[in-house]
């Protein structure tokens, strides 16, 4: 369903009895609410939960900026290298703001929140910005935003930087997807070529939208370094994070849970930037670990 949230359009659904406790799910970089599965959202709402998963801003069917043009990412990364600062054409505290309008549209006071990558980096700017909405925080393969912390390899960074070879072919562009995820996923836990080539392609088939994951990337960019203001998180906080996390790599969860007061860590040996199948239970227990302490 579409739904009116800070000014804008964003495409949600809504899982399980009005009377669980809410969650938002908040998902990442170019990634539309379909990247949470069918299956994981049911093993949550079994658990109690009313799920709320939505497509981000500009991604998916959720309300597009193309009007505000496509950034010039290799300009915007020289910028950032060299601490200038990065223009981008809206910011990660909107996006933060579109879930907190987004509660108030379903007439939500407060929910858990639960980020992966981009989106955790989100729901950081909802706890600091909105602390009275959010219950609990479960913060997924993300990061502080901290520069002195490890990157990807140049491999890795640009894969994530490439293009499809035929931007205009089905094909091409979901076997694009495949490779960039198989170069990024779980190396303890990998995906079959089949079950990638089926997610993918339902993703695409749903909704292809490169400028959109262009200008976040700008945002994520744009946002910085949220070290100094995370001692300001005072929901109850998980931090999950891959041993194996080529493109976020595990330095950044270790330093995020030390920067978020009480936070807990966990650390998943074999698990890289991604959500495989066989980690589902883990990440519902760490979801409702956070919970059970609100």
């Amino acid at each position: 369903m579409q739904i009116a949230s800070n000014g804008i359009r964003l495409e949600v659904e809504d899982h399980g009895s009005p009377a669980g406790e809410p969650l938002v799910l908040i998902m990442g970089l170019g990634m539309q609410l379909v990247a949470w599965h069918d299956d994981f959202v049911a093993s949550l709402v079994a658990r109690g939960f009313r799920v709320i998963r939505f497509d981000n801003r500009d991604i998916g069917l959720s309300q597009s900026f193309d009007h505000l043009g496509v950034p010039n990412l290799s300009l915007e990364a020289l910028k950032l290298a060299v601490g200038l600062r990065v223009q981008s054409a809206y910011s990660l505290v909107d996006m933060a703001n579109d879930t907190a309008g987004l509660l108030d549209a379903l007439g939500i006071g407060a929910a858990h929140v639960c980020g992966a990558s981009m989106g955790g980096m989100v729901a950081q700017q909802l706890a600091l910005r909105h602390p009275q909405r959010v219950k609990s925080l479960t913060l997924m393969m993300t990061t502080s935003g901290a520069r002195r912390l490890p990157g990807p390899s140049l491999k890795v960074r640009a894969a994530m930087l490439s293009s499809p070879e035929d931007p205009n072919s089905f094909d091409s562009v979901v076997s694009h997807y495949v490779k960039v995820y198989k170069l990024i996923g779980s190396p303890g836990f990998p995906s079959a070529d089949d079950w990638l080539h089926q997610r993918l392609g339902m993703s695409v088939r749903r909704s292809y939208r490169p400028r959109g994951t262009a200008r976040q990337l700008t945002a994520i960019a744009a946002d910085g370094d949220r070290s100094p203001l995370l001692s300001q998180i005072m929901a109850p906080t998980q931090v999950l994070h891959g041993l194996a996390d080529p493109l976020v790599p595990v330095a950044a969860g270790r330093d995020l849970a030390s920067k978020i007061p009480g936070a807990r860590l966990e650390l998943i040996e074999g698990m890289g930037h991604d959500l495989p199948v066989p980690l589902w239970p883990r990440f519902v227990e760490g979801i409702r670990a956070a919970a059970a302490r609100a």
